[in-house]
């Protein structure tokens, strides 16, 4: 209905052509047969243009089936868990008064005989071009996923097919866009990613005034009828305070559920911007427009939104992925010294972490990158950003490997709270907490002191800081105590066995840190 083509369920279709009922033809013909009959009307259904298929569960482990369909147009995967499943075909037979029962669930125990065919099928369903978890959603609002999904798959032209990296998590499948100039095609990618109406954007008084009028000029061009709220730059804007002026904002402009609110700026701005996207009617659509280095290979990418408490930096927040990302690399040209070099700090940590030909290709391009030479940048911004894109599509929610993209960010934060998000800039304190932190791994018989050295070198090569000095150590361990890191009252630290190597342990003896921590404070 909603795209006004012709529905065929294949089921329906096949007790037409047959004039049997799907029971029938079990008891009767046999599986064998019936499976038979379903590959000849998926075949003929799926030549014609324009039309919707509803297949049974057991259509796509047909290689045959599976390649037609793959083949053919975008194939979505309707999931549920087997309880669900077993609750609705029971609401469906009460309502219908039918007592006819699935052919493959007349068995003693239904809920069973479903887990086991999920567990038996799921490989083949992980083949789906697009997954809608269905349990908690309408048949309203899982038509809008699936249209969505047709969207960003195939509806318009792919919208991921020249993406940089595409984030793929159990939520939610998104493209990360990385390129020198693309900030024009923004309203295209925003129209492919399947939103329509009105985009919201929320950016601070540092962005706003280089790029504002311009983002909205290309929304409107692309169909959006665009509002703007800006805020104060700074981490100190990143509070609850600031997030209750734009939900006031939005409650003003009537935002409805399937606007967008757009992030346009650094690190702050995106991580606050999608902590309102992510509570405002329980949420919004968000896209990330990253203007800062941090913003585009780290906080842009991964869904982690929050603000600050005075205790505590991100203690108030949640995971919420956007629909896209889209960095233009020569919206850097235009920040300040700075915060350019601030945001070197997470792109060395990556290496660092997870990448030791990218660490190569920081210590041989340094002053081309530092001078964003358009020919070398992009890349090493996109190899930055695929490896955050990497990790957290694994690990969504922090429970693994995502951790260890904390590297640094242990005593950064301790840092950042001790001194009142004040004095450092978010990659200044990486930077000292990545050296706290390689320090830790060598005392520890870990690292070698090589390793420290080169990474040390490359740090203050790009013009950022290895220690720092006049701070009250006492702040800056009770700061990391309450971190989010701390697990059962242990803190759990990121540390290196080599370049590429990260440990995460939680039983770093506190004298060890402690020491580590006083010597980081005398630089």
């Amino acid at each position: 209905m909603r795209l006004g083509w012709r529905f065929v369920d294949i089921d329906d279709e096949i007790v037409r052509v047959c004039g049997k009922t799907i029971a029938d033809i079990f008891a009767l013909d046999g599986e064998e047969r019936f499976r038979k009959l379903e590959s000849e009307v998926l075949g003929k259904v799926c030549r014609e243009k324009g039309v919707v298929v509803s297949t049974g569960g057991g259509a796509i482990v047909n290689d045959s089936n599976r390649e037609l369909m793959l083949n053919s147009g975008v194939v979505v995967c309707l999931e549920a868990t087997p309880s669900t499943i077993y609750g609705r075909l029971l609401r469906d037979a009460e309502e219908s008064g039918e007592q006819e029962v699935r052919p493959l669930l007349t068995v003693p125990d239904p809920q069973g005989r479903i887990e086991q065919l999920k567990a038996s099928r799921q490989a083949f369903y992980a083949m789906a071009d697009w997954t809608v978890h269905t349990d908690n959603l309408t048949i309203a609002e899982a038509a809008e996923e699936v249209i969505r999904g047709w969207r960003y798959v195939g509806g318009a032209e792919s919208a991921a097919g020249d993406a940089a990296c595409v984030v793929t998590t159990a939520t939610e499948s998104y493209p990360v866009f990385i390129g020198w100039g693309l900030l024009d095609q923004l309203g295209k990618r925003i129209q492919e990613a399947g939103l329509r109406g009105r985009a919201f954007i929320v950016s601070d008084d540092g962005v706003f005034p280089h790029y504002g009028e311009s983002v909205k000029s290309i929304l409107k061009k692309g169909r959006f009828t665009a509002d703007s709220k800006v805020v104060p730059r700074g981490e100190r804007s990143k509070s609850f305070d600031t997030a209750v002026g734009i939900y006031d904002w939005l409650v003003a402009g009537r935002a409805e559920r399937g606007d967008c609110i757009v992030a346009l700026g650094g690190g702050m701005v995106g991580d606050l911007a999608g902590f309102v996207a992510s509570t405002f009617l329980r949420g919004m659509p968000l896209v990330q427009v990253p203007t800062s280095l941090i913003g585009m290979v780290d906080s842009a990418i991964g869904g982690k939104v929050g603000v600050d408490h005075p205790e505590g930096k991100n203690l108030i927040g949640s995971f919420y992925q956007p629909r896209l990302v889209l960095a233009d690399v020569e919206t850097l040209k235009s920040l300040p010294r700075r915060e350019l070099v601030s945001g070197w700090a997470e792109v060395i940590k990556h290496a660092m972490i997870r990448d030791p030909r990218l660490l190569g290709l920081l210590e041989e391009n340094a002053r081309e990158l530092q001078n964003l030479d358009e020919r070398i940048t992009p890349g090493v911004v996109a190899r930055s950003a695929a490896i955050k894109a990497e990790i957290v599509s694994v690990d969504e929610r922090e429970q693994g490997i995502r951790t260890i993209l904390n590297y640094g960010h242990t005593i950064a934060h301790g840092l950042e709270t001790a001194t009142g998000y004040g004095r450092f800039l978010h990659g200044e304190a990486v930077a000292v907490g990545m050296m706290g932190a390689a320090e830790i791994s060598r005392r520890l018989g870990m690292l070698s002191g090589d390793v420290v050295e080169r990474q040390r070198a490359l740090l203050e090569g790009f013009g950022l800081p290895a220690g720092c000095s006049g701070i009250d150590i006492d702040g800056v361990m009770r700061a990391m105590e309450l971190d989010k890191k701390v697990r059962e009252a242990k803190v759990r630290w990121v540390l290196l066995a080599d370049i590429g190597q990260a440990v995460i342990s939680d039983d770093v003896p506190r004298d060890v840190v402690v020491s580590v921590i006083e010597e980081l404070l005398l630089s």
